[in-house]
């Protein structure tokens, strides 16, 4: 709990606070580090409902523009099915993930994650986020392969594949059991380092905007994400979902790596290949007829 003035923050630091600093001390200041580490789930469930809503609008709009970027474009939910998986997620919001975060702060209150100051600087949030993106996709592929075994298919991961063409908001649509077992690997990293909560809320919120990307439906080539070398993208995770509970490929949440180092992106490499091939032979043949 940070119950200082600024000048008194700055005294105990030996410096000037940073303009973040002095916000961060006036915006805290009587608030315990539990409600803080609390503020999570919070901040999960208003970033999960904003970054949702442009791609339920363009779902309903069905723009052209925007039409020629739809990875499956024979298939629309309609506003009743978004809301209803939107409703679903936020009741496993507050029926697991607020439980979790309730229990799991003593843990991490050992682990070292603090609020109080200096804040991290801009370069060691950047490395310790990159550090989680590794350790969570490892984990998380071989979680989610793991779930795809006949038997736990059956009972726990089949929800999240009702949408054989996922939507934004169907990022988190999961049985109970598969949000928490899939959220070990998301809090590794920041229980492995001592972070502070604005490096745990700023990856737990870029993971999500990830999520929601990943399962949208639409692969924009104006996406600042297609600059991340490895990176899965929309079109190689909608892949997965269009299989369906056959699935034995794309297991991987953010990165290519562990597709390709287990040899489980091949359906999806045979399928692009596929589609390539159609694309020049229907190039050739309309060249042929002019």
């Amino acid at each position: 709990m940070l119950n200082v003035t600024i000048a008194e923050a700055a005294q105990m630091l030996g410096r000037p606070l940073t303009a973040a600093e002095a916000a961060w001390v006036g915006a805290t200041a009587g608030v315990a580090d539990y409600q803080l580490y609390c503020c999570t789930v919070v901040l999960l469930a208003a970033l999960y409902s904003l970054a949702c809503l442009p791609y339920a609008i363009l779902d309903y709009l069905r723009l052209p523009f925007f039409e020629q970027y739809r990875l499956q474009p024979t298939i629309y939910h309609s506003p009743a099915d978004t809301w209803k998986c939107y409703r679903d997620v936020i009741g496993v919001m507050l029926t697991t993930i607020l439980p979790l975060q309730l229990l799991s702060y003593p843990f991490f209150k050992v682990a070292g994650i603090t609020a109080s100051l200096p804040l991290p600087t801009v370069s060691t949030m950047a490395l310790q986020i990159f550090v989680f993106l590794l350790l969570e996709d490892y984990g998380n592929y071989w979680i989610h392969r793991l779930f795809h075994h006949p038997l736990l298919y059956k009972h726990i991961h089949y929800k999240h594949h009702e949408y054989t063409s996922p939507m934004g908001a169907a990022a988190t649509y999961a049985h109970w059991a598969e949000v928490l077992v899939l959220g070990i690997p998301t809090l590794v990293g920041p229980a492995m380092v001592q972070c502070h909560v604005v490096t745990l809320w700023a990856w737990i919120l870029l993971r999500q905007l990830e999520a929601i990307e990943t399962h949208s439906g639409y692969d924009f080539p104006w996406s600042p994400t297609r600059l991340i070398p490895f990176y899965g993208g929309p079109r190689f995770h909608d892949y997965h979902h269009e299989v369906g509970g056959h699935s034995h490929c794309n297991f991987a949440s953010i990165f290519t790596i562990c597709d390709w180092l287990y040899g489980t992106d091949k359906g999806y490499y045979a399928k692009v290949a596929a589609e390539e091939k159609m694309k020049n032979l229907r190039a050739e043949k309309s060249k042929k007829e002019k």
